[in-house]
C-alpha cells in the first residue's frame, strides 16, 4: 500500500502525494510545486550551494539542524523531518532574522543569486552554535560559491549575526516542532508509489535485505546520502524502477568503539562520523574536512562512498591503509572482506545483487604506528584529488616491521602499493634507505592522464609523497602539510 511522504514546513505538515515522481528533488518540489522560488538552482550537482536549505530532524529528544543541497536531495528523503528555506526566515510582519539582518548590515549581497544559499548555511550555523568561530565559519561557508567574490562581507555577517544572542523565533517554536516531528514517526516501512516508480524506506536491516531480494536486479538503486545518486537523476536523466533508501534504518547509523577498532555503520554521514574519524588520526579528520562541503558531509555516508566504487573517493585509501574490514549483508546472510578486495575494476565492486554494505570496522593505529594522509588537488576545498596517498607503517627499532600504502587516483580502483610495501618491509626507515621502495611505485601503478593531472605527474608526486612521509616521520625535515597541497 502506498503512503504519502510527510514533512513539516512553516509549522504545517506538507503531504507529498502519488503524483510526485520518486526522483523529484527537494529543489524541484519547492520551486515547481510549492512555488517557493527563493531557493535557487546553480549547478544541480551539489557544488555551488545556491540551493542550500536546512533540514531539522529529531535526534533523541532534541533537534539537529543541518545544511544540505536541495538539488541532489530527493523530496522523499524529507519524510518525518522539518524543512527550512530562505523564504521562511523573516517573521510574518516582515522582520528579518538575525542572519538576514547581519547580511544587510554587512553589505554582504552583490548580484544576489548565491545569497539565499549563504543565508541558509549561516542559519544552520546559527542554530547549532553559540557564537562564531573564524575557522569553523569558513568551513561552514566553503560549500557556497560567490561568483562576485564577496566572501569578506559574508564572513563579517557570520560574525555579526550573534550580536543579539541566540534568541530568535525558531528557538521559541522548537518545543512545538519537536512534538510535531514525534507525531510523524513511522512504525513500518515507507512505501511511496508513483507512476514512474517506487520510493521504499525500510526500518531494519532485515527488512532492507528482504526488500532488495524481492526487487528485480539492475533496476533498483540503493540510496544513502544521494551525493552521487542525485547526479544520476539531475545530470544523466536516469529513472530507476525503485529507490531503496537507507535513511530510516537506525541500525546502520551506529558507531561502536570496540577498543582497538571502531565500527561505523553504512548509514553514518561524514559529519556524524567526524569525531570517531578524528579519534583515529588527526590527518584523517583533516582529509574529511577537504573531501566535501558541510552540505555534502551532512548528506554523504562512508558506506555510500564505498559502494559507489569510485577510484577517487578520498576516504578509501585512508581506510585501506588502516586495515579496514568491510561487512556486507543480504537476505542470504553476512560476509566480510578486506576493504581493498571489494574494488574489482573501474566502478565495479564485489557487491552481489540484493547485497548492501552494512558497516566497516577500522583498526586504530598502534603506538608503534606512523600514519599520514596527503591530498593533492588544484583547490584546497572541495576538489577531486589528482592523487591521494595514505601511508601506515609499523616501526621496530627504526625498521619497517609492516607497511600498508594505499592510493587514490593512481589506478581504476583505490589500491595498495603491494610491491612498494614489500620493498619497504625490513628497511631502515630513513631517506637514504627507502629509495628502492620509492622506485617500486613505478611497478605498482601505471597511472592515466586526465584533466586533473598527467600520468607522469601522478607517479612523481606519489614517489615524492613517500619521501615526504619518511622525512616527516624521521624528523630529518619538517615540511608543512600545506606545502604538498
Amino acid at each position: 500500500m502506498s503512503e504519502p511522504v510527510r514533512f513539516v514546513s512553516r509549522g504545517q505538515v506538507v503531504t507529498v502525494g502519488p503524483d510526485v515522481p520518486h526522483t523529484m528533488t527537494a529543489l524541484e518540489y519547492l520551486r515547481l510545486r510549492l512555488r517557493r522560488t527563493g531557493t535557487k538552482e546553480g549547478c544541480a550537482e551539489g557544488d555551488c550551494g545556491a540551493c542550500t536549505v536546512v533540514v531539522a530532524e529529531l535526534t533523541g529528544d532534541s533537534l539537529r539542524y543541518r545544511a544540505v543541497n536541495a538539488c541532489i536531495l530527493f523530496v522523499h528523503q524529507l519524510d518525518g523531518k522539518a524543512l527550512f528555506t530562505v523564504d521562511d526566515l523573516a517573521s510574518k510582519d516582515g522582520g528579518l532574522h538575525p542572519v538576514q539582518q547581519a547580511m544587510v548590515d554587512s553589505h554582504a549581497s552583490q548580484c544576489g543569486f548565491c545569497t539565499p544559499g549563504f543565508v541558509m548555511s549561516l542559519f544552520a550555523y546559527f542554530r547549532e552554535h553559540e557564537r562564531a568561530d573564524a575557522e569553523s565559519l569558513k568551513d561552514c561557508l566553503a560549500g557556497n560559491l560567490c561568483r562576485c567574490t564577496g566572501y569578506r562581507p559574508i564572513l563579517d555577517a557570520g560574525e555579526r549575526m550573534f550580536a543579539g544572542g541566540k534568541a530568535d523565533r525558531f528557538a521559541a517554536e522548537e518545543a512545538a516542532l519537536t512534538a510535531q516531528l514525534a507525531g510523524l514517526t513511522r512504525s513500518r516501512m515507507l512505501r511511496h508509489s508513483t507512476p514512474e516508480g517506487d520510493f521504499l524506506a525500510p526500518e531494519t536491516p532485515e527488512e532492507l535485505a528482504e526488500t532488495l531480494a524481492a526487487l528485480p536486479a539492475g533496476d533498483s538503486w540503493i540510496l544513502a546520502g544521494g551525493t552521487d545518486v542525485g547526479l544520476w537523476v539531475t545530470k544523466q536523466q536516469r529513472v530507476p524502477r525503485s529507490i531503496v533508501s537507507l535513511g530510516r534504518v537506525a541500525a546502520l547509523k551506529r558507531i561502536i568503539d570496540h577498543g582497538e577498532m571502531v565500527e561505523i555503520g553504512a548509514g553514518v554521514t561524514y559529519s556524524e562520523a567526524f569525531a570517531a574519524i578524528a579519534g583515529l588520526h588527526a590527518d584523517f579528520a583533516r582529509m574529511v574536512r577537504r573531501l566535501g562541503s558541510v552540505q555534502i558531509r551532512n548528506s554523504g555516508t562512508i558506506g555510500g562512498n564505498i559502494a559507489n566504487g569510485s577510484p577517487i573517493g578520498d576516504s578509501m585509501p585512508a581506510l585501506i591503509a588502516l586495515g579496514t574490514t568491510l561487512h556486507l549483508r543480504s537476505s542470504a546472510g553476512r560476509r566480510e572482506m578486506p576493504l581493498e578486495d571489494f574494488f574489482l575494476a573501474y566502478r565495479r565492486t564485489a557487491l552481489q545483487p540484493g547485497e548492501f554494505v552494512e558497516s566497516v570496522t577500522v583498526r586504530k593505529p598502534g603506538p608503534d604506528s606512523r600514519f599520514a594522509i596527503y591530498k593533492l588537488s588544484k583547490r584546497f576545498d572541495q576538489d577531486i584529488s589528482a592523487v591521494l596517498a595514505a601511508f601506515h607503517v609499523v616501526l621496530d627499532d627504526g625498521r619497517v616491521k609492516a607497511a600498508r600504502l594505499a592510493f587514490g587516483g593512481m589506478a581504476g580502483v583505490p589500491a595498495r602499493a603491494l610491491r612498494t610495501e614489500a620493498a619497504l618491509t625490513s628497511l631502515a626507515f630513513m631517506p637514504s634507505a627507502i629509495e628502492p621502495a620509492v622506485a617500486a611505485l613505478a611497478q605498482d601503478f601505471t597511472p592515466m592522464s586526465d584533466m586533473r593531472a598527467s600520468a607522469e605527474y601522478r607517479l612523481l608526486a606519489a614517489q615524492n609523497l613517500l619521501r615526504k612521509f619518511c622525512l616527516e616521520v624521521t624528523g630529518d625535515a619538517r615540511i608543512g602539510v600545506e606545502a604538498a597541497e
